[in-house]
């Protein structure tokens, strides 16, 4: 099921709710109704964040009500005060708190780990009962000199994925004739693998364990990154990275003895830090990996490599690195203290799983505001798609969304328009903002065509409903998402909205003569069974309800955009 249509429920009870409130008298129910537009306000943004768009509209209409009832000199200051209160409390601290007491609820019953967690920072996924919480529970806090760690970027995108190297080496010549150091590759893997491990050494010493106590490595330290596996040194130097040209290769040093000396040096710039000696730590802290010799970023590029680097990510050394870029930032998720100074002896223990002993939690509000974060940044559509479209096809109906075929004949879903509702949505909205413009502009002359307070009917309408569609469908020419004809369902709600209001307002004021108005009663008796008539023809595809035959569903093919699918046979 869409979550439009639960969006489109709640969005329309909160309207209808605040303007029951604004048109009533000083009732127990009149606030009833104010109390129940935030509620439906908490829960349109907590289907979806699109209901955040008529929150914001409605809220503006609110502030100007309120500032409105602030110069009404009938009032007393005390009431007026109260006023403005209980409106604050029922709009914004109510809305706010129920949001966040939607969470609070399913983060407490849903606490264990489930297929898709992994799209959540290590810290958050530990603090769920299993998945990753079995492997981070109770390794040591503090990563120190000799530890063994996964670092796994902060960047969900493309994929999660862990700081890897494997014994294959760079092409000598890529296919674009470009050249490399022909070292061994450094990737980013999605998947957990015994080739995710590296060692933190210490530059100036040659042990690759912990010692007795724990050296630990803080902010500003200068590192050397050790492949555990293979014991091949983290690397980056002035040759190009095979995918994103204008970044440094990121290898596992090799001597060739070709004049090309490693560079294997690593400063940790630990970005939540408290203090400038901040330890590192597993999990909590987030860390940036800044190359000595050249200041580039260890850095995701998000790019997958041919099949020559088996389609993982590529990794780089990015010098123009600017900001906060959740791609150069990297996380310590499995994390043990070294004990094996041989190479054979160290890949068992690389091979062993870590130890529990303590169990560590976030705070509700830390996973609470991650989880926003997440839903507010994290892409899981394709860039393209069969039935993707971009707004302006909305308006024009030029495009359609398949849900289903049936495997033997042409019955099928398909998320398809009424053509008429639409047309008339389309122009009612046009003749009420011509209506608009002709009466502001008349009254400006002093003409005052209506009676004032249809003058403030008609404005308020044209700030709900016109408001209401242009901040449900203006924000998706800003966004960077894949799009569908579903988004705009919202919008089109409020736009269908205009044409009671526009008949209403003809039938009233524009149409004087009996005459008229008899004509336009059978211009909208036969518009309303074009609707009917249009619906009747859709119905087979809209509801699945038949098997049609392939003549017939070409002939539904009202629109050359529309992609009806046939079975020819």
């Amino acid at each position: 099921m869409l979550l439009e249509s639960v969006l489109i429920f709640f969005l329309m009870l909160a309207v209808l709710s605040y303007l029951r409130f604004h048109h009533s008298p000083n009732s127990f129910f009149r606030w009833f109704w104010l109390v129940m537009s935030g509620v439906s306000c908490a829960f349109s943004v907590g289907v979806k964040y699109m209901g955040m768009f008529t929150y914001f509209l409605l809220l503006g209409l609110a502030v100007v009500h309120t500032w409105k009832l602030l110069g009404d000199q009938t009032i007393s200051t005390a009431t007026a005060a109260v006023q403005v209160l209980v409106r604050f409390l029922a709009l914004v601290v109510l809305p706010v708190l129920l949001y966040i007491g939607f969470f609070y609820v399913h983060l407490t019953i849903l606490y264990r780990s489930g297929p898709h967690d992994q799209m959540m920072s290590c810290a958050f996924q530990a603090s769920l009962e299993g998945g990753l919480a079995r492997i981070t529970q109770g390794q040591p806090l503090e990563v120190a000199f000799g530890s063994q760690v996964t670092l796994r970027t902060m960047s969900s995108k493309p994929v999660p994925c862990w700081l890897h190297s494997h014994k294959a080496n760079y092409p000598v010549r890529y296919e674009n004739g470009r050249g490399s150091s022909h070292q061994q590759q450094v990737t980013c893997y999605a998947f957990k693998d015994v080739n995710n491990w590296w060692i933190i050494k210490d530059p100036e010493s040659s042990s690759l364990v912990v010692n007795s106590p724990p050296k630990p490595v803080r902010h500003g330290d200068v590192i050397q990154l050790l492949h555990g596996m293979t014991s091949r040194y983290l690397n980056t130097h002035d040759v190009a990275a095979p995918m994103t040209p204008h970044s440094q290769e990121v290898s596992g040093y090799i001597d060739f003895n070709v004049s090309m000396p490693a560079q294997n040096l690593w400063r940790v710039d630990i970005l939540n830090r408290e203090s400038d000696r901040e330890t590192w730590k597993t999990i909590v802290s987030s860390v940036r990996l800044v190359h000595v010799n050249t200041s580039a970023v260890l850095k995701l590029s998000g790019t997958s490599l041919p099949e020559w680097g088996f389609k993982q990510l590529e990794v780089v050394g990015d010098k123009i690195n600017k900001g906060y870029q959740q791609s150069g930032i990297w996380n310590v998720e499995e994390h043990r203290y070294g004990k094996s100074q041989e190479q054979k002896e160290r890949e068992l223990e690389l091979k062993s799983p870590t130890h529990n002993h303590i169990k560590r939690n976030l705070t509700f509000m830390t996973k609470f505001l991650e989880l926003q974060w997440k839903m507010l940044t994290l892409k899981n559509e394709e860039s393209e798609h069969r039935y993707s479209s971009s707004p302006l096809e909305w308006i024009t109906l030029d495009t359609n969304i398949a849900y289903w075929l049936h495997t033997s004949s042409n019955a099928q879903i398909q998320l398809i328009g009424n053509i008429v509702t639409w047309t008339i949505a389309k122009i009612a909205l046009a003749v009420y903002f011509l209506l608009f413009l002709t009466y502001l502009l008349r009254r400006r002359r002093k003409v005052m065509d209506i009676p004032e307070d249809s003058w403030e009917k008609l404005v308020l309408a044209g700030v709900v409903c016109g408001g209401g569609w242009a901040v449900n469908y203006v924000p998706f020419f800003l966004m960077e998402k894949t799009l569908f004809l579903y988004h705009y369902l919202p919008a089109l709600t409020f736009k269908i909205l205009h044409i009671p209001i526009v008949v209403e307002h003809l039938y009233i004021y524009v149409l004087r003569s009996p005459a008229q108005r008899k004509s336009f009663v059978g211009v909208i008796l036969a518009v309303l069974c074009s609707v009917f008539v249009c619906y009747r023809k859709l119905s087979p595809l809209t509801y699945g309800q038949s098997a049609s035959r392939s003549e017939e569903l070409d002939a539904l093919s009202w629109k050359e955009s529309w992609d009806i699918l046939l079975r020819r046979c």
